[in-house]
């Protein structure tokens, strides 16, 4: 597969590749008791220069990414690069209020101050979030704005995700976005989104992966009679994938339980029975699906970035894919990459 090969958002006139960059890694923030870990400040500059260089040419990032720093990263890096040439989403819902302006704690050379986060899906506060973003990047406008998630956190109801939606419908309609979505964990409020609004794509992570299939019987088909295209988030599964399973590993940014454990390693007996990378096969999975557009993993070096992409190319025997789904780990419904891939 090509990483490199630009395709469609949604109705929209705007196009990825379909290896896009994870903003979260580049922010340096760490995770489930360290095992999900970031790249230092000087790291992360060569990490989005060398995708740059390469080809992949979609960037994502978030507010709550570092508490702004993936932004401010991501915005340090693109100066010198032409801006028609890279598409960039980032996301609303989370303002990133400074605890204290006049004790700046400086991340590398960023000097980001200490920030709380809040919640506001109301018309002011998506425009204060965007716009808050815009500055950390250094950029007039940004092609895609996702709905971020807290499905981690419950305490927010449809409603809630409705009136974002209608402030992004509306930033949309006026010009001033160009793509509008949701970037979430679950799916099940996603689907309702999608029954009610007119979105562009769906940032996915986790739930339509090598390992969790879950958002197969409802999502994935409504997204392809929709017209709405899916951007793969989280591939690896928080790093299962490409992680030592007889030490600790992290799942869906957690601790990974021993059923995920022992489904991947069944994933990669299998693999490595076909002499096939199971990274690669984790990556390029997803694609057979018609409503994916592009996938993006986060790298924390410049080397896991040219990993990815080898990975993105690398041919994968015909014979995994059906020992895959003998062995219960793809389902027996789900599409799966032809050869010629």
């Amino acid at each position: 597969m090509n990483p490199f090969e630009f395709t469609d958002v949604g109705r929209s006139d705007i196009e990825v590749t379909r290896l896009g960059l994870g903003g979260a890694p580049l922010s340096g923030m760490i995770l489930a008791d360290g095992l999900f870990g970031g790249a230092p400040y000087d790291e992360s500059q060569r990490i989005i220069k060398r995708a740059y260089e390469l080809g992949v040419l979609y960037f994502d990032t978030a507010p709550l990414y570092g508490e702004g720093r993936s932004e401010v990263r991501y915005g340090h890096a693109i100066k010198d690069m032409e801006r028609d040439e890279i598409t960039i989403s980032t996301k609303v819902s989370r303002l990133l209020v400074p605890e204290d302006e006049a004790n700046l704690e400086p991340y590398g050379p960023e000097g980001i101050p200490k920030f709380s986060i809040e919640f506001d899906f109301t018309k002011e506060g998506i425009h204060r979030s965007l716009q808050s973003s815009l500055e950390r990047l250094g950029v007039d406008e940004v092609e895609i704005v996702y709905l971020h998630d807290s499905d981690f956190t419950g305490q927010h109801t449809e409603d809630d995700f409705a009136l974002g939606l209608e402030a992004l419908s509306e930033l949309r309609s006026a010009g001033a976005l160009k793509a509008i979505g949701m970037g979430m964990n679950e799916w099940q409020m996603t689907a309702k989104m999608i029954e009610r609004f007119d979105l562009d794509i769906i940032l996915l992570a986790g739930r339509y992966t090598l390992l969790d299939q879950s958002a197969l019987p409802v999502l994935m088909p409504l997204c392809e009679m929709k017209g709405v295209s899916v951007a793969i988030g989280g591939p690896y599964n928080s790093g299962i994938i490409t992680q030592d399973l007889d030490g600790p590993v992290s799942f869906d940014y957690n601790p990974a339980s021993e059923q995920w454990v022992a489904k991947a390693r069944r994933a990669k007996e299998v693999c490595e029975r076909w002499g096939a990378d199971v990274r690669a096969v984790a990556l390029q999975f997803p694609f057979a699906h018609a409503a994916v557009a592009t996938t993006i993993p986060g790298s924390a070096s410049v080397e896991e970035l040219e990993q990815n992409v080898e990975l993105m190319k690398r041919e994968i025997p015909e014979g995994v894919w059906d020992e895959l789904v003998n062995e219960e780990i793809i389902a027996i419904d789900a599409p799966v990459p032809e050869l010629e891939w």
